[in-house]
């Protein structure tokens, strides 16, 4: 497969992805949170999307890193894996045994409760790899484009 072929490919790979995380973080969660009778429901729901677009992530990731992207591409690719790896890999891991010690809702925990306030910290850790690994592959998406610009 050509250069230009590669490259074409992780761009629309990188692009189907970022659509992803977009119909997720801007529908997916907001409408399980407004239509489900529970938090502790909706939570779940979107927990159970969420490793599909972190494990896709890490894959597209390193498949954009070695397909022979411009050096910052596959920067920000890299960037866009680590991200989703440590949301998946590390902090998932430590909410879903959070959950299981709190043996319940959440949101039935005093604020103050550690627990509580442990869950908030490592749920905002989560969103901030996401959101890292958002930025970071509409970053590659651009020197993919740029890369691929007809040059005169």
């Amino acid at each position: 497969m050509s250069r230009p072929a590669r490259l074409q490919a992780a761009a629309l790979l990188l692009a189907a992805w970022l659509g992803a995380a977009l119909i997720t973080v801007a529908v997916v969660a907001p409408g399980a949170f407004d239509v489900l009778p529970s938090r502790t429901i909706a939570g779940a729901m979107v927990g159970r999307v969420l490793p599909s677009l972190f494990v896709a992530g890490i894959v597209i990731g390193l498949a954009v890193a070695v397909a022979g992207a411009p050096r910052r591409a596959s920067v920000a690719a890299l960037v866009a894996a680590v991200s989703c790896g440590v949301s998946q890999f590390v902090i998932t891991p430590k909410l879903d045994r959070l959950r299981a010690e709190i043996a319940g809702p959440v949101d039935v925990l005093p604020p103050g409760d550690a627990r509580r306030v442990a869950f908030g910290v490592l749920h905002g850790y989560n969103v901030a790899g996401l959101g890292t690994a958002m930025i970071a592959a509409a970053v590659c998406l651009w020197f993919l484009l740029v890369a691929l610009r007809p040059r005169n």
